[in-house]
């Protein structure tokens, strides 16, 4: 039975020393797979089997047997179960992922494959996206684990004691590219590894400081995503005799009509965020988050830009409409031949309700009769947004499991505006909710990191966070 809120925390049966042991090696575990440069795509392949082997060589110290699966060349994925007594229903899985993006070192203050730690912060590529939460995941496996082997139990093959449920790991290759070697691979071939009654993965319960009060954003749903490949045909011709049906200029104008911001539209998921948000701060900021849920235009508008830093900012308005991002163009052969073909590749998010022929449509409607005729449009890959309902008992384990360890802390549903492997899950009914818990130092910018430069981790956040995961997991399966 999930213990109501009030509940003893589970991590509380586990002593200081020992947290600090945990700590110790989570910390360690996190910088040694920074280390392994598992960078997709893989060039040549080989780090995420590395990372993979790596992972199950360290459950295999605490006891855990894994099963590794490559479906290409260095594409490695490790899985493990350990198991319940088999009276609490389906498993709880525990996703993640291996792979990370590139990280040219220019700008960087410290190496991005170094996992050096300066300043309370364990930097490299992958501390937030999102080897952090691989390693919380394994330390949670190897301390349930030991726990059982401190009781006399085989791990092995034995329930670990208290619980009730089995509980699944699974962490991926190939998040990066759409997870058709990862999760997406798993989900064709052995779906076994990933069947349960909810999972939790990346992104999301990350503290979040708005007018002195922590939010903790736990993400429910995510946006679906269209990726297209445009084709403009003009005239191909001398330089030194401009023209207007130039492919180049055509493909600017047409990147000025489709990188206007549309309509807002406020699903359902993002007005229980911004009116759970109001109803905790009060004040100015409750009538600005008010103003931005019932979705106006304008007084939206004005009201992100009075209550958000930059990058929230940012993430707010994506999470209010559907966007387009043209993000490659290529046009011309030489300085001075005019082009007469020029390509665009658009990065479209569709929130909840948008599917990809809406999302086409849309296309369409911006480039306006005048460009679409001289446009061919092609569908590259397009998966639906997704939600997982914020009324399930999963969910307040999660809220409980925040509450317990920050009473002042406000957990509330959110949607992502990125896509994840939590797409692959729910090709199998799978309800999936981003949990990687961070309590972070007010000022740390930490959606910033994120593929970008100097990406790093708080040691206190992760100090905070893994009990956090631990309780969670043992309230829903125990």
């Amino acid at each position: 039975m999930i213990q109501p809120p009030g509940s003893d925390r589970p991590s509380a049966a586990i002593g200081p020393d020992r947290w600090d042991q945990a700590h110790q090696r989570l910390v360690a575990t996190l910088r040694g797979l920074i280390r392994i440069p598992s960078v997709n795509p893989p060039d040549p392949p080989g780090p995420e089997l590395e990372a993979a082997r790596r992972i199950r060589d360290w459950l295999a110290a605490s006891g855990i047997p894994s099963t590794i699966y490559e479906p290409a060349p260095g594409r490695g994925s490790v899985v493990a179960r350990l198991r319940g007594d088999g009276s609490g229903g389906e498993p709880l899985l525990l996703l993640s992922h291996l792979d990370v993006v590139p990280a040219p070192p220019d700008r960087w203050t410290q190496g991005p494959f170094s996992g050096a730690i300066v300043d309370g912060y364990v930097y490299g590529r992958g501390a937030v996206d999102m080897k952090d939460l691989v390693a919380m995941e394994v330390e949670v496996f190897r301390l349930l684990a030991e726990e059982a082997a401190a009781d006399g139990r085989d791990p092995a093959t034995e329930p670990i004691p208290g619980l009730r449920r089995d509980l699944l790991l699974a962490v991926t290759a190939d998040e990066e590219a759409g997870g058709l070697d990862g999760a997406g691979w798993l989900v064709d071939h052995h779906p076994e590894h990933l069947l349960a009654a909810g999972a939790l993965n990346e992104s999301g319960a990350v503290s979040l400081d708005i007018g002195g009060r922590r939010l903790y954003p736990i993400q429910v749903a995510e946006k679906g995503y269209a990726v297209y490949r445009i084709t403009v045909h003009g005239t191909w011709g001398h330089g030194s005799m401009p023209r207007p049906d130039n492919a180049a200029v055509l493909a600017a104008e047409a990147i000025k009509r489709l990188s206007a911001p549309g309509a807002p539209r406020v699903t359902d998921v993002m007005r229980d965020f911004f009116n759970g948000a109001a109803e905790a701060l009060g004040g100015d900021a409750a009538t600005l988050l008010r103003a931005i849920a019932d979705g106006d235009a304008d007084r939206a508008e004005a009201a992100i830009d009075r209550l958000c830093a930059p990058v929230y900012a940012r993430a707010a308005r994506a999470l209010v409409r559907d966007t387009i991002s043209p993000n490659i163009v290529h046009a011309g052969v030489k300085y001075n031949v005019i082009p007469g073909e020029a390509t665009m590749e658009l990065d479209c998010r569709l929130l909840p309700g948008t599917d990809e022929a809406a999302m086409r449509a849309e296309v369409i409607d911006r480039l306006g009769p005048d460009l679409a005729s001289v446009c061919d449009i092609e569908l590259v890959t397009a998966a639906p947004a997704i939600v997982a309902p914020a009324d399930a008992p999963l969910y307040r384990v999660l809220e409980q499991a925040v509450r317990d360890h920050d009473p002042d802390g406000i957990p509330l549903p959110v949607m992502a505006p990125f896509s994840t492997d939590n797409k692959s899950l729910a090709r199998l009914g799978v309800p999936a909710y981003g949990f990687s818990p961070l309590k972070l130092d007010p000022g740390e910018a930490y959606l910033e990191r994120y593929h970008g430069v100097d990406e790093r981790v708080g040691l206190d956040a992760l100090r905070w966070g893994l009990p956090v995961l631990y309780d969670a997991v043992r309230r829903f399966c125990g």
